[in-house]
């Protein structure tokens, strides 16, 4: 694991590591050293932007080079890393996130690595710290040729800044909980069942001092799931509920997430298409997300209560599985006929949104990569966010904002709703029209949000998952999405 410290020195020439990272702005007439560099300059002879410029270094974002020191100051290897045109005001915290995570990405194998990147205040500090954890990740649980080159040993930020070592510490734990959440993500579905996630949950959370209560799926019939049971009737590993809980005695808020953790999505009768399913393991990122944000949660010491729903099922075909046309009841009570099995995650969740009512939170925010739609409308970086208040939803988008985790702020048409009427039931879990459809499912939860509860959903289903290259801090595979941005919540009701 990496590990990360702050120094304070100001003497970036000398200063003992293997690899120095610095910042450099694009310039008119070529690249400019970014703050934290000073001196550096000086000690290579005045040759550092000549040299960049050779190799076509323009300080542009995202540029990385390498560059051998010879011995000019104390650390062997130089890495410069773009960040853009010098800002007007202050830098902007996610492009030192990702000028972080991609030059340790670059670094991987190296022990030690320094940032002498722009770090005047603690929160600049944090970034650096984040983005450099978040950018060592690897996954090679899996891996037997022995190849694998190591993630960083230890990070070091260069900052003066009052309060660095505690918004570092933010960062560190930041890091393990969206690590936890990208192993999650990345695990085979053979090796996280329902069962397994809910034993991972139950030892983690109490290492963390969080009170953890596991329904089986006996439990969940005789207490009328109904939902929860339907998805997972069809798998030889059943479902279950965990439920995670975090109290502060000078907490004046409570906040309730609840996750989609469907560890494995076939679509069930509804098959889905070979092709679409490759991916499917990572259909239990938002039940990831509310457990990792709950761990950060409680290992910050956040003055604010905070719940926790994973609602896990494994959703496949059999001749136990549910059949479109079928109708349950909900845990609400409401009716629900199914016309699709494919669009099982809205049918987890509506049990964990009417069970987090009883809580009796200030707000309840459910996070799932739900719908393919989200990924039409916004892209693979982009979440939607829905909401029956409109200042909530404005608030999840600020604080995912502020967390590096892009969101957009999404309507919920009225005129829509009347498409999931059933002739049955209560509701449809699906509009017989296909556009609008992250919308539409957005409007089949907010059926189930107990009235008077101020609600808001996540859409993440493209974010969840990085299918291309590795950029910036974020890895291919798991990405921990959305962690960050619950904990942003969290943090803004307990104060």
């Amino acid at each position: 694991m990496t590990t990360v410290r702050v120094n304070s020195t100001d003497n970036v020439v000398s200063f003992d590591t293997d690899a120095l990272v610095v910042g450099v702005h694009a310039g008119e007439s070529g690249p400019i050293p970014a703050s934290g560099a000073e001196g550096l300059d000086e000690a290579l002879g005045g040759k550092l932007a000549a040299t960049l410029g050779a190799v076509g270094v323009k300080g542009n974002t995202g540029e990385i080079a390498k560059v051998p020191t010879f011995g000019a100051i104390t650390a062997p290897l130089l890495v410069v890393v773009g960040l853009g045109k010098t800002p007007e005001g202050e830098y902007d915290l996610e492009a030192l996130r990702r000028a972080a995570g991609a030059a340790v990405r670059s670094l991987t194998g190296t022990a030690r690595v320094a940032f002498a990147l722009p770090a005047a205040d603690a929160r600049q500090a944090g970034a650096l710290a984040l983005g450099g954890l978040l950018g060592s990740y690897s996954f090679t649980k899996y891996r037997t040729d022995g190849e694998q080159p190591s993630p960083v040993d230890e990070l070091t930020v260069l900052s003066r800044a009052d309060d660095a070592e505690a918004a570092v510490g933010r960062a560190a734990t930041l890091s393990e909980s969206v690590s936890l959440v990208r192993d999650l993500v990345n695990t085979p579905p053979s090796d996280l069942s329902p069962a397994r996630f809910a034993e991972l949950a139950e030892q983690s959370g109490s290492e963390a001092g969080l009170s953890v209560e596991v329904l089986d799926e006996k439990a969940l019939k005789e207490a009328g799931y109904g939902g929860i049971v339907a998805v997972g009737q069809g798998s030889a590993n059943p479902p279950r509920l965990v439920r995670l809980a975090y109290s502060h005695p000078e907490a004046a808020k409570t906040v309730a997430f609840v996750g989609k953790g469907i560890t494995f999505d076939s679509g069930g009768l509804s098959l889905k298409p070979s092709a679409s399913m490759d991916w499917m393991k990572s259909d239990m990122g938002g039940a990831g997300a509310v457990l990792g944000a709950l761990l950060a949660i409680a290992r910050l010491g956040l003055k604010v209560n905070a719940v926790g729903y994973l609602c896990l099922a494994e959703n496949m075909p059999s001749g136990t599985a549910q059949r479109p046309s079928d109708v349950f009841t909900s845990f609400a009570g409401k009716t629900v006929e199914v016309l699709d099995t494919d669009a099982e995650g809205r049918l987890v969740l509506i049990d964990g949104i009417a069970r987090a009512g009883q809580d009796n939170p200030d707000v309840i925010v459910d996070v799932a990569t739900l719908t393919g739609a989200q990924i039409v409308a916004l892209g693979w970086r982009t979440s939607g966010v829905m909401a029956n208040d409109d200042a909530l939803r404005e608030l999840v988008v600020a604080t995912a904002g502020e967390q590096g985790e892009a969101a957009w702020g999404m309507p919920l048409p009225e005129e829509l709703r009347k498409g999931l009427d059933s002739s049955v039931a209560d509701i449809a879990n699906l509009h017989p029209e296909r556009f609008g459809g992250m919308l539409t499912a957005a409007l089949f939860l907010r059926e189930f949000v107990p009235e008077g509860v101020s609600w808001a959903h996540i859409d993440m289903a493209g974010p969840a998952f990085n299918k291309g290259e590795a950029h910036g801090y974020t890895p291919k595979g798991g990405t921990g999405a959305i962690t960050r941005t619950l904990v942003g919540l969290a943090e803004r009701y307990a104060s």
